[in-house]
């Protein structure tokens, strides 16, 4: 897939929703051992998305390889309105090293500036050591972790918060490379 032509676009096409869930679930479970409620949240907030989406405070995006659904990532309203979520980013395996999920992430960060909200926020898992990757090359810092279990496993939950206010432009970011994605 060297020569791939990669694309990320306004998620909205037949089959979108239905994918973000499946593949949570088909990859998660692969690559982590995550049990079907993992899959059972990707659920929810994908419904939730779909019941009551804001088009002037919420988006999502689809990357495409060569027109095939590969990764995706969400911009929600936070509990406040100044605040927004990064939600459920994923990246197939077999998409990995084409920059999507630095573009998936910047995508997120620039909608959420252009939005007018002040903050993004995240909450990840220690294992997504890749996806933790590229927050941090992002400008996100960890703001609080805390061990629990889910999802059949034990896991360490970490929050990640990026301050729209005082970060500027994400190309930058986009010329740094990163591992695996």
């Amino acid at each position: 897939m060297g020569d791939a032509q990669a694309v990320i676009r306004p998620i909205g096409e037949p089959g979108d929703l239905g994918w973000v869930v499946m593949a949570h679930g088909e990859q998660y479970t692969a690559e982590f051992g995550w049990d079907a409620t993992f899959e059972a949240l990707v659920a929810r907030i994908v419904a939730d998305f779909a019941a009551g989406t804001d088009p002037a405070r919420e988006a999502a995006w689809i990357a495409e390889l060569d027109g095939r659904r590969v990764g995706c990532v969400f911009c929600v309203a936070g509990e406040d309105g100044g605040t927004a979520k990064l939600r459920i980013l994923l990246v197939d395996p077999v998409a990995r090293g084409h920059r999507l999920g630095t573009r998936l992430v910047a995508e997120c960060v620039e909608f959420a500036r252009a939005a007018g909200y002040q903050r993004i926020r995240l909450w990840t898992n220690h294992p997504l050591v890749a996806a933790r990757g590229i927050y941090l090359a992002a400008g996100f810092r960890l703001v609080g972790e805390e061990p629990h279990h889910s999802f059949g496993v034990d896991l360490t939950g970490q929050t990640y918060e990026l301050d729209l206010a005082r970060t500027g432009d994400l190309s930058r970011h986009l010329s740094e490379p990163l591992q695996n994605w």
